[in-house]
């Protein structure tokens, strides 16, 4: 018997909370004496976690890479105390989720943001309780494009039937590595055209997606 599974990236997936973390940088910016990046700017940074959206805010300002460890926790603090309050899930999200539920798939978030930020933001956003398995960027040593926490996650869900539901290169080479099909959301924070990102399905509209994972987990088996 097939058991299926459906893990999901967060940013730029699930939730498009660019704004939040625009409104972050900014903070610490300001806090730096440094004037704000466009909010252009700092969505086309999102992509690897956070050490490596401050990395990139430092090296498009003055800043010192040597400060980076004290701003990432700059950072941290300032998105902590801010996290949701321009965050949104995208149209669709929640009726695809229970969709998945009552079909008996399980569910789980598999991202770069450290757990503890990413589990409560998905309790204040209402989605929290569709998801029994939440791997952060700090849950193992590796973190994603490494496959291990898509590979935990799926096996915590004795999954043997897994897609992977991402927006960005880092999410496809995730999947790839894995072994697992991948479908691209288009409307998240990718730095490529669609045709550069390897990808078994892609889809602008959440209301698309259930119709995209059940071929997929009739045929795929996680060995």
């Amino acid at each position: 018997m097939t058991t299926a599974a459906v893990l999901f990236d967060l940013d730029g997936t699930l939730i498009d909370s660019a704004p939040d973390l625009h409104s972050a940088a900014c903070r610490m910016l300001a806090a730096e004496g440094q004037e704000p990046l466009p909010f252009a700017t700092i969505r086309s940074f999102i992509g690897n976690g956070v050490a490596k959206l401050v990395e990139r805010i430092i090296g498009a300002t003055g800043l010192d890479m040597a400060d980076h460890p004290r701003l990432v926790e700059a950072f941290m603090d300032h998105y902590g105390a801010h996290s949701t309050e321009l965050t949104r899930p995208y149209p669709g999200v929640a009726d695809a989720l229970a969709r998945f539920r009552m079909m008996g798939y399980g569910l789980g978030v598999v991202t770069n943001k450290p757990e503890a930020p990413a589990r409560a933001i998905l309790a204040e956003l209402g989605l929290a309780g569709f998801f029994p398995v939440v791997i952060g960027g700090d849950s193992f040593p590796e973190r994603k494009p490494d496959p291990t926490g898509l590979l935990s996650a799926a096996e915590t869900l004795k999954a043997t039937a897994t897609v992977f539901v991402g927006d960005s290169e880092v999410d496809a080479e995730t999947a790839g590595r894995a072994d697992l099909p991948f479908l691209l959301f288009t409307e998240g924070y990718r730095k490529s055209p669609v045709f550069q990102i390897p990808h078994q399905g892609m889809f602008g509209s959440f209301d698309l997606l259930p119709a995209l994972v059940e071929p997929l987990v009739s045929t795929t088996r996680l060995v």
